[in-house]
């Protein structure tokens, strides 16, 4: 028996896997979001812990095992969070996330000291993006001198909670990618790069020691494993981000496959077997946790947008389904930029959020639902374009994520990508990607030769009943609308068509 975890943003999941049946148990524990003026979005770090003990329980409960069956776990953690520890290995201050904009002055400061967008793409392999790790220490050290002064580490999400379990402060090169101080090439921390950031901090001491994505944290802290009901010696695998995670729980590590998140954010990505530095460094060249790259594109509204709208006129999921079901291709001509959380990508942090065309006539509940469902997935189409080669010779996207359970929503995927997409069986493909890990990091330990693409082959299945392929009739309209979106970017933001 292995142990999946993903701390999100909105909560944390956790999967039970028995490598002979599969996933025999899950369940997920609700996090509050702290969100303030200025792009404020934190949470504390308790609440993963809290969220974690609860889910755990319930998993186990459902999978009607003994816990103490359980040999590894593994981790998958929301990227970028800045949880930064004190001495005793205590948060200083809640962790800023992933979607927090309240730093993006503070990351085109730090763009411009690094000597601008080119010396950041030659320097660490990716452009530095609001929301890394880089700028929250930044903000930190301006904002709150005093907690600056008291770090002693610096850690991401998943190697906080991977810290809680074992005692350990580590890291691995797949979630480091994303924190603005790490070389994505050479898969090492850049010190230069920290001491630009913050001067005042030796990164030898404060940035967590780099391990091996197959190599074990360490063993369960016995406090730990007694409050979870664990054996004694259970193994934690490195763990990764979420994004790297889902990549393994949707069996994309190797070439031809992209799997795509629609969840509060939007993620795209594909394996590399190289490091991919894209000129405009909107696709961060980050690094696999299987071997290779995962160049991938992150855009901050998607289900974080459509549950606005949704909730705006009261509606519960089915509702909304429904409604955007009824209203036809391109929503009567009512169009969506929906950053309402700003925009990574493409890089517009201040952005605010638009419906375009609007009349008497079609300023229904229906069309707005729809507009916001095809908005954000012409953001998805902006960044797997981006992607280049990588995308165009894909045959399938794994959609995964909240808005992946919709078939109106995935039919909508279909005919604006024009490819077919799938889900997998399991939909928390980060929990299930990071129990995956656990099993990896485990056999490596133990001496077995199976290979990551076995243990994938064997755990990672799809849902062919979610199978679903463009509609002739609306891949060509889906086109001229995406082109209409693009030329909104353009006329409002100055985005190049």
């Amino acid at each position: 028996m292995y142990a999946g975890v993903d701390c999100g943003t909105q909560s944390t999941k956790v999967v039970i896997v028995d490598t002979a049946q599969g996933v025999i148990g899950e369940a997920s524990h609700a996090h509050r979001l702290d969100e303030g003026e200025g792009g404020r979005r934190e949470q504390h770090p308790e609440e993963w812990l809290a969220a974690l003990r609860s889910a755990f329980a319930d998993a186990v409960e459902q999978a009607r095992i003994d816990p103490r069956a359980i040999r590894a776990i593994g981790v998958s953690g929301q990227q970028h969070g800045m949880v930064a520890l004190d001495a005793r290995g205590e948060p200083l201050y809640p962790a800023k996330l992933w979607c927090d904009t309240e730093t993006a002055l503070h990351n085109e400061a730090l763009v411009e000291k690094l000597g601008g967008h080119q010396a950041c793409l030659e320097t660490l392999g990716l452009m530095l993006q609001t929301g890394y790790t880089a700028s929250k220490v930044a903000w930190l050290r301006d904002t709150h001198p005093e907690l600056y002064r008291r770090i002693d580490t610096l850690l991401l999400p998943h190697d906080y909670l991977n810290f809680w379990l074992t005692g350990e402060r580590v890291a691995e090169s797949g979630d480091a990618s994303g924190t603005g101080y790490f070389d994505t090439r050479s898969r090492t921390w850049h010190h230069d790069v920290f001491r630009a950031i913050a001067p005042e901090l030796d990164p030898e001491r404060v940035l967590p020691r780099l391990i091996d994505s197959r190599a074990p944290v360490g063993r369960v802290r016995p406090e730990v494993a007694r409050e979870l009901g664990l054996s004694e010696n259970v193994l934690v695998a490195s763990g990764g981000g979420d994004n790297m995670m889902a990549a393994i729980g949707t069996g994309n590590i190797a070439p031809g496959l992209v799997t795509m998140s629609l969840g509060t954010s939007g993620t795209v990505c594909a394996f590399a077997d190289h490091p991919v530095v894209e000129a405009s460094g909107l696709v961060a060249n980050f690094c696999a946790s299987s071997d290779g790259w995962l160049p991938l594109v992150c855009t901050m509204n998607v289900t974080s947008a459509t549950t606005r709208v949704r909730e705006l006129f009261g509606f519960d999921i089915a509702t909304f389904g429904e409604q955007v079901a009824a209203a036809p291709v391109g929503a009567d001509g009512v169009m969506i930029l929906p950053f309402f959380n700003g925009e990574r990508v493409p890089a517009l942090p201040h952005a605010t959020a638009s419906f375009v065309g609007l009349t008497s006539r079609n300023t229904t509940p229906a069309n707005l639902c729809r507009a916001v469902v095809e908005g954000t997935t012409f953001g998805m189409r902006y960044g797997l374009d981006l992607l280049g080669p990588l995308a165009q010779r894909a045959s399938q996207v794994r959609l995964v994520g909240g808005g992946a359970r919709s078939p109106v929503w995935r039919q909508i995927v279909a005919d604006v990508l024009d490819v077919e997409v799938i889900c997998p069986n399991v939909t928390e493909a980060a929990a299930l990607g990071a129990a995956i890990q656990a099993v990896w990091c485990d056999d490596h330990e133990r001496g077995a030769n199976r290979t990551l693409a076995e243990l994938c082959d064997g755990l990672v299945s799809l849902d062919q009943q979610t199978l679903t392929r463009p509609q002739a009739a609306n891949v060509p309209r889906y086109q001229a609308l995406y082109r209409t979106y693009r030329q909104a970017l353009a006329e409002r933001y100055h985005v190049p068509v």
